[in-house]
Parts: C-alpha cells; structure tokens; sequence
C-alpha cells in the first residue's frame, strides 16, 4: 500500500495535448513519449527498459546520437540530440551526475509546464565537488528543483546500477524491490510511479520533496535493495545527520574494493555493504 492517497483526476494532459490514464485508476497502459538525457549504467537500462514497456523513448548524450551504443537502443529507443530530447514528449528523465544540472537547466526551461521532469541523481563530493548548500543540509532534490526552476519528481536514485539493470520483475513477484518515489505535485508522483513500475520494480509514495532526503545516499533505503513491506520502515528509519558520513563511507570501502572512484562494485557486494553501514 502506499505511503500517501492520491486524489488527483486519472485522466490527465501531457505536454503534447494528449491524456494517459494511470494504471492506478486502469488496467490499460497509455504508452508515453519519454525523452532521456543521460546512457550512464542508469541512463542506458532506463532507455531498455521503458522501450519494452511500450513507450517511445528518444534518448541523448553531451558527445551526440553517434556515440550512443546499439545496446542502449535495442529495445527501441531512439538516439537523438539534447535538444531534440526534450520536445514534444510527455516526460524528461535526467540521468546524469547532480553537478552536471546546471548545465542542462537552459534545455529544460523551454519544457512546457505539463511536462513531467524526473531526476535520478544523487550528490557524491567526491564527483561532484563540494556544493555548499548540500553541505549545509540543503534536500538534494530541492537544490535540484531550484537550479531547473520547476517542479520534479525524484525516482530511481535509490538503486544501484547493476540491480536495476539485473534485478526487475513482474508486477505482483514475489521479493520484488520497491524504490521510493518522491514529488510535490501527487499526479507527477503518480506517474513516476507508474514508470518505475514498468521498469521491473515497486513503486512507493514517498511523499514531498521536503522528505527525499530519505532516499539520499546513506540512508537506509539507499542501494540495499529492499521489498515493498521493507521499505517503509528503513525510511522511517533514516537520520539526516548521519547520512553523509555513512555515504562516505561506503564510498570509501568501494575504491579500497575496486581500487578507483568510478567503477561500481558488483551489485551483490554493493546491497551487502549499503545495509551493514546504512541499516
């Protein structure tokens, strides 16, 4: 069950004039135009995965449509430029690192308003280079929401790239990981949900903006792969004060591991570090 009602009417306008009836409200899906910037590891499975639902998924990088790999878009999605990403689509995904929204922002300002934007990335220093607002306990995806000016939806941040791109199954399985999904308007949370649920995995209402800070790295639910009756509790769980140095922790164990900062450990030894140091 989710954490919070959604009251919102089920049908409602894209940013092309259309309308998609949530699968909340109706078994019948409406295949959205989705535009993706980022084929990073969450970029490249979110491209797969949203093609295989059905959606029509444009999808681009900084180097341009050339250098996008057949393998992001073997399930139908199609490479684009930046530019070309974000028009005439129903929602825009930022699959990029945090320090790089900046950059993006002037895209993002000529979005309609109707377009739903959701955000993936999560504040790591050590990449990202020291944000004083962060530091001080600034939300991340607050600061985010600032630097694009408009509202987001904050969704698969909470998950670690090789379970996301290993661990998806069908609605109703058994052990299926659910991943928080957290936005201030409830019909844009409504349909991140219903797009990590076409990604192999359970949404849960995580509520405001205001409360991501749950899903933030270091925090219990954070990359430890968690079902949806273990999810509730791991965020109540979470303390604000602990978190940046639980993550930088975990990010001090993994370049021991793996000997750099930027390869990712092995999903399994990942989830088995995230819950000894965050849970």
């Amino acid at each position: 069950m989710n954490r919070f009602p959604v009251s919102v009417a089920g049908h409602c306008p894209g940013a092309s004039g259309r309308a998609w009836t949530r699968r909340s409200e109706s078994k019948e899906s409406f295949n959205m135009k989705i535009g993706i910037i980022g084929v990073g590891h969450i970029g490249k499975t979110l491209t797969r995965r949203l093609s295989e639902a059905g959606h029509e998924v444009k999808v681009a990088n900084s180097r341009g449509p050339e250098t996008i790999e057949s393998d992001t878009l073997a399930s139908g999605g199609r490479a684009v430029t930046a530019a070309e990403a974000v028009v005439d689509v129903d929602v825009v995904i930022l699959s990029i690192p945090l320090i790089r929204i900046p950059q993006v922002a002037p895209l993002i300002a000529g979005v309609p308003p109707g377009t739903v934007v959701i955000d993936t990335s999560n504040y790591y220093p050590a990449r990202d280079d020291r944000i004083e607002d962060i530091e001080a306990g600034q939300v991340e995806s607050l600061w985010v929401a600032q630097r694009l000016e408009r509202p987001i939806v904050k969704a698969w941040n909470s998950i670690g790239s090789g379970s996301f791109a290993t661990k998806g199954k069908p609605a109703g399985s058994p052990d299926r990981i659910a991943l928080p999904v957290a936005a201030d308007n409830a019909n844009d949370r409504q349909i991140g949900m219903d797009l990590v649920d076409d990604t192999g995995f359970d949404a849960f209402d995580a509520g405001t903006l205001a409360e991501s800070w749950r899903q933030q790295p270091g925090a219990p639910c954070y990359c430890t792969d968690l079902t949806r009756q273990e999810l509730p509790a791991a965020l109540a769980a979470a303390d604000a004060a602990r978190l940046p140095k639980r993550r930088d922790l975990a990010v001090a164990a993994i370049q021991e591991r793996v000997g750099d900062a930027t390869t990712n450990p092995d999903e399994e030894y990942g989830v088995r570090l995230n819950r000894a140091l965050f849970m």
